[in-house]
């Protein structure tokens, strides 16, 4: 994903497929092509997978293939994102990516091939990334001049999404199988399309030609930084996709019934307000200090759950690991752009990328013993990362002159 520093010019900012509105229409808007792009184009796979395993004979080195081929796909989308900037301001890829996303989630149940499944999340990957990608530089790049909770709450549209459709699944696991878990998935991801259809997405004027790259008022090096933040938010691709894949199915295996994906649900609530939540805090706490809270937060959700049996566990580490995901990302991107590092934000989204292919295909052999192992490694993986939060802060530049983010605009402490 990629953005730049913006004008405001008033005879184009407003240029739009829809009639211009006030901040929170755009922030309903691009919410809702989250909802749809990530938080059930996505991740309504977590709650279908234990039924997949149950009902349609899919292992569980298929479950995790079927991740695999999504991230990878994601990673597509992301680098087509980097390499031909312009379609992130295409209204037609934007509606094009919603059509054909919403079109592999009808297609699941017509097979039992794995090889076609990997397929069609193969393609859902890549347009859930296209979606990401335009909806996040459309946002960003329409409300730079408006608080900072306002993206926030944007942001928490995947949130929403992920509890819609945990929700769904788990109203109709009761009454239906696996197929029609999809098809329900689908038919939310119609009327989320329907809702972000006419989402801004050209920018405003900008006097950069290249919206990959920010141009700061003077040179300021910042490659250590970003080297560490890179890195960083890479193991954090790799330790968050394996909660973000396995969670309800660990739950279920030990708590069978409806704990796993009410779990899930509880993940989606929690979601929602976090990126606002972290927002806020960056107006206290500089971003290397709130990047190593939500880690190392987020490292002790994903354990609980294999260290400590019971519902209240499960609940404990669903609420932790909802509340931390999303505020990782937005304070990620943040401290991306305000490094002023050229495609910040892009560069972090392929790395992230990289690191959730990598991560179902370095637990798939721990699979075979249950999903406990698998969660104790990716909590390992994710305290890791929060380790290179800790380098990122030694010398960290808190302030840059003229900071103008091409992520959420969360700030420092003076």
């Amino acid at each position: 994903m990629s953005a730049t520093i913006l004008r405001r010019s008033p005879d184009r900012s407003d240029r739009s497929d829809g009639p211009p509105g006030s901040p929170w229409l755009h922030v309903a808007q691009a919410a809702t092509a989250l909802a749809v792009g990530m938080g059930v184009g996505r991740f309504v796979y977590t709650p279908i997978l234990p039924l997949m395993h149950a009902q349609a004979g899919l292992s569980a080195g298929g479950g995790a293939h079927l991740a695999t081929a999504n991230y990878v796909g994601y990673l597509v989308g992301a680098l087509v994102g980097i390499l031909r900037p312009a379609l992130v301001r295409s209204p037609k890829i934007l509606r094009g990516s919603l059509t054909v996303l919403t079109g592999t989630l009808a297609a699941m149940p017509f097979t039992h091939s794995t090889a076609v499944w990997i397929a069609l999340r193969l393609t859902a990957g890549a347009a859930s990334a296209l979606i990401f990608v335009i909806a996040v530089s459309s946002l960003l790049s329409h409300l730079r001049d408006h608080p900072a909770h306002l993206p926030g709450w944007a942001f928490g549209g995947v949130g929403a999404g992920i509890a819609l459709s945990g929700l769904l699944v788990l109203a109709l696991r009761s009454v239906a199988d696996w197929q029609a878990a999809w098809w329900g998935s689908a038919g939310l991801a119609v009327v989320f399309t329907a809702l972000s259809w006419n989402l801004r997405v050209e920018l405003p004027h900008t006097e950069a030609t290249d919206p990959g790259v920010v141009t700061p008022p003077r040179p300021v090096r910042t490659h250590r930084w970003f080297n560490a933040l890179f890195a960083g938010y890479t193991l954090e691709g790799v330790g968050y996709i394996v909660a973000g894949t396995f969670l309800v199915a660990a739950i279920d295996q030990a708590s069978p019934g409806w704990i796993g994906s009410g779990a899930w649900v509880l993940v989606g609530l929690a979601a929602v307000p976090s990126s606002a939540l972290w927002a806020w805090l960056g107006r206290r706490w500089s971003r290397p200090d709130l990047l190593f809270a939500a880690l190392v937060i987020q490292a002790a959700g994903i354990a609980l759950p294999a260290l400590v049996g019971g519902v209240a566990a499960a609940l404990i580490s669903a609420f932790l690991f909802g509340v931390t995901f999303l505020g990782i990302s937005t304070i990620a991107l943040a401290t991306g752009a305000h490094l002023r590092f050229p495609r910040s934000v892009a560069l972090l989204t392929a790395g992230y990328s990289v690191g959730q292919i990598v991560g179902p295909l370095a637990v798939t052999p721990l699979l075979h013993h249950g999903y406990h192992q698998a969660l104790i490694l990716a909590s390992a993986v994710v305290l890791a990362a929060a380790l290179t939060a800790v380098v990122l802060r030694i010398g960290f530049p808190h302030h840059i002159p003229d900071d103008t983010t091409d992520g959420p605009r969360t700030r420092p402490a003076s």
